[in-house]
This record gives structure tokens, C-alpha cells and sequence, in this order.
């Protein structure tokens, strides 16, 4: 099994009504502002533990768990909602760097928060990396009706049982998972990653089952449509340089069928004020699984470590 080179400190956080689960590596610098670490949907901030390994200046590095996911609690809600991710995160940022302006890093999701929070709260980032956080393709207004229905009936669905998430017997069934939904991902790595991605709980027959640390309720969609202009405004706010980072696999290819690409992607970062394009070869959408040295690399870099 993998063997972390740096472990981590485990925090619990108050953040609004909510206990927060934070990982944090390293200590506070003089000279380096904290490095802030925000993971995808469905993942868990443990998930960075290959790039924190393979990174080589010392500092201060934080991960959250989202609400819903890992060890922080969901507050009993049927749904989630972007606007409370980037609340979230001012809380967060308050208890670990006060007033300074610190490098943010973002994969999937957490890229799309941390572009979107840069634009809200420009002063607090000094640095950002997006990793694949492509936000969502246009949807024009008169898709909305449809959209409303479906977050409803997705709703009942989720109150009835029906989105309910896998479960495994073991932590060996879930690295399995994890490899066929990634086959770069090698045994090591899947069997440490089971046991920070999934945790045993106990069934009303007695038996045990391994399940996903995520809140269910993370697969109801949006009510809301994914408005381009308002995302392109909240980039045009970013005043942090970005270092804007995709996989060698076209993950927009295989998502959306044409609906939103890759060029669309960058057509949307030309708003941004200083924007610079990474390529990460020989991987998929968790680049960070599949080369985390190149991944830290770009990173430090990027942040002026290398």
C-alpha cells in the first residue's frame, strides 16, 4: 500500500453551522502564505496527499472536506448549492491566514469554486491553479422549466432512497472501483486511497459495509441553470494570476458529446487579466492521481517555488 512521506494534522474547523474537516501539512512561513488545496466533487481532501509528497518546499498546506464529503457533515440539507462552497471557504481562509492572500489550488469542482471566489474575494488570492475546473457548458433560459422539474423530481428521488451511494464489503472492493473508473490509478495508490475515500459502517443487520464519504444528496442537480455571463463576470473580477492546467485526455469530450470543448473552455479564460495555459501528458481527469510530480511541479513553479 501507498506510504504518505508527509502526514497530515487532522482540524475540525466551525465554519458557519457546520464542524469542518481539515487536513494541514507543514507550518506557517514568514515568507510562503499558505497553500489552500480544494478537491472535486465526490472526492475527499485526502486525495491530495500524492502531490503533497511530491512537492518540495516546506510550507503551510491546508485541504478542506467540502461540506458533505469526508468527515464534514452536510447539516442535514437535500441538495448543495455553489454560493455556500465560496462562504465556506472565506471562513476557512479567515482561520488560517487572517488577512493575507494566499495560493489557491482547485481540481474539478474545487477549481470551479476557487475561480469563482477569486472573483468575489479578489484581495485574499494571491495565486491561483485551476485544475480541470471547466465550470458547465451554456444553457439557454428557456431550458430552465425543464431544469426546475427535474431538481424536483431528482428531490423525491433522493427522500425516497433512490440516489442512494454504493457500498462495498470491503475497502478491496472499493479500490476496485476506483481503478475502473480510473485504470491509470496503480493498486498502491487505490488501496490507500479506499480507506481515506470510503469507511466502514455498521448495517441494522449487524454486517458491515465500506461506504463512500459523500452525502448523496451531492448528485441532486442545480435548480438553478449555469449562467455564462455571470461565471465570465466573476472571471473578469480575478485580479490573481492563473495558471490554468488540463489533462492530456479530453475530459470535456467525453462529458458533454460537443456541447461545451475545450477551445469553448479558453475562450472563457480570455476574460481573465493574466491566464497561462499547463498541459499534464499520460493522464485523465484526476491528473493529480496519475502524475502528481508533474502536477506539483506546475504548481510550485507556478507559485514560485522552483
Amino acid at each position: 500500500m501507498y506510504a504518505p512521506r508527509r502526514l497530515p494534522q487532522s482540524h475540525f474547523v466551525p465554519v458557519r453551522n457546520l464542524r469542518y474537516h481539515v487536513l494541514a501539512w507543514g507550518t506557517p512561513s514568514d515568507t510562503r502564505p499558505p497553500l489552500v488545496l480544494l478537491h472535486g466533487w465526490m472526492d475527499v481532501a485526502a486525495s491530495w496527499q500524492f502531490v503533497i509528497d511530491a512537492l518540495a518546499q516546506e510550507r503551510l498546506v491546508v485541504a478542506p472536506d467540502w461540506r458533505g464529503f469526508g468527515q464534514t457533515d452536510g447539516g442535514g440539507v437535500d441538495n448543495y448549492w455553489m454560493p455556500d462552497y465560496l462562504a465556506d471557504l472565506d471562513w476557512l481562509l479567515d482561520h488560517y491566514a487572517a488577512d493575507r492572500a494566499v495560493d489557491l489550488v482547485g481540481h474539478s469542482m474545487g477549481g470551479n469554486v476557487a475561480m469563482h471566489y477569486a472573483g468575489v474575494r479578489p484581495a485574499r488570492v494571491r495565486r491561483l491553479v485551476n485544475l480541470e475546473g471547466f465550470g458547465m457548458p451554456a444553457y439557454a433560459a428557456d431550458e430552465a422549466p425543464k431544469r426546475y422539474a427535474r431538481w424536483i423530481d431528482e428531490n423525491k428521488r433522493l427522500h425516497q432512497g433512490g440516489m442512494r451511494l454504493s457500498g462495498y464489503s470491503g475497502p478491496d472492493g472499493v479500490a476496485r472501483r476506483l481503478m475502473k473508473t480510473n485504470p491509470r490509478l496503480s493498486q498502491d495508490k487505490a488501496d490507500w486511497l479506499a480507506r481515506q475515500w470510503a469507511s466502514p459502517q455498521r448495517q441494522d443487520d449487524g454486517s458491515e459495509r465500506w461506504e463512500i464519504q459523500g452525502d448523496a444528496a451531492h448528485k441532486v442537480i442545480n435548480a438553478n441553470i449555469f449562467r455564462v455571463d455571470e461565471t465570465l463576470a466573476l472571471y473578469a473580477a480575478i485580479s490573481a494570476p492563473v495558471l490554468a492546467v488540463v489533462a492530456s485526455d479530453d475530459s470535456l469530450q467525453g462529458w458533454w458529446a460537443g456541447r461545451y470543448t475545450l477551445d469553448e473552455f479558453h475562450r472563457r479564460l480570455a476574460v481573465l487579466r493574466d491566464v497561462r495555459d499547463a498541459r499534464v501528458e499520460d493522464a485523465g481527469h484526476m491528473l493529480h492521481h496519475d502524475q502528481p510530480d508533474q502536477v506539483a511541479g506546475l504548481i510550485e513553479e507556478f507559485l514560485g517555488g522552483r
